[in-house]
């Protein structure tokens, strides 16, 4: 048995690396970080291949593929990410592009190369990570709840496929709620209400999709959330997010 896992290096990706090993599997862990990855690799106890890459990068994304189509992977972690925060006219442009690629074109492109592969052997799991904010728009953080959107739509829709053509191949989506890992460091945020662990999200996000569960939410409150936000419109839910983002700025 065998996992692909990108973002390996922290956060949630560590944790699942280290959760799908005490599994018994075996790991491509994939990063920008080879130190990290190397750190991982010698606390790991089962074989692990490390990849240093930039997902950002898609002839590099491409290259990953065919260096790992041969290592019959049974299981697919889209895992890397990152966010942008302000307001859209200011946020830097490269930025947000560098987003958009590792958040949407890194996960289309790796989706879609493994799927072919996996529906040839009638098996395989993918695990997408999306977020909360797939579940509604984002001021503030507009291109990265855009982009999230995108991952939890796209893997709805190829799971449909999937099921409707018998094939036993499974995609999972998880969407996760604010997570204590460094990624409000990067997108330059606090959190404003209090994080869960990567390690309980790692571990629940995988065992759900072991389960088939398509779209996957850890925590109670977050899942009350998603429930009662579907009897609020759309621009009082727009206002309400507005300002829980406005919480989130750094001082």
């Amino acid at each position: 048995m065998k996992a692909l896992i990108t973002g390996a290096s922290s956060g949630i990706g560590y944790e699942m690396a280290k959760y799908m090993a005490s599994l018994g599997y075996d790991l491509i862990l994939v990063a920008r970080s080879m130190d990290k990855l190397e750190e991982l690799k010698e606390t790991l106890p089962t074989k692990v291949k490390i990849i240093a890459i930039d997902l950002a990068d898609e002839k590099k994304i491409k290259e990953l593929f065919i260096a790992t189509r041969g290592e019959d992977v049974d299981v697919l972690i889209n895992n890397a990410g990152f966010g942008v925060f302000g307001p859209f006219e200011t946020t830097e442009l490269n930025k947000e592009i560098n987003m958009i690629d590792v958040n949407i074109k890194a996960v289309h492109i790796l989706t879609k190369l493994y799927v072919k592969e996996m529906k040839k052997k009638n098996k395989g799991y993918i695990l997408n990570v999306a977020s909360s904010a797939a579940f509604q728009p984002g001021p503030l953080m507009a291109a990265y709840y855009a982009s999230k959107a995108y991952v939890l739509r796209l893997s709805e829709a190829i799971n449909e496929e999937l099921r409707k053509s018998k094939s036993k191949v499974r995609i999972s989506c998880l969407c996760p709620g604010p997570v204590d890992t460094n990624f409000n460091m990067v997108a330059g945020v606090k959190f404003s209400i209090k994080p869960l662990s990567s390690k309980y999200v790692a571990q629940y996000a995988i065992d759900k999709m072991f389960q088939n569960k398509m779209v996957i939410i850890p925590g109670l409150k977050l899942k009350l959330a998603r429930f009662f936000g579907r009897f609020v419109s759309d621009r009082c839910l727009m206002k309400i997010v507005y300002k829980i983002q406005k919480k989130k700025v750094q001082k």
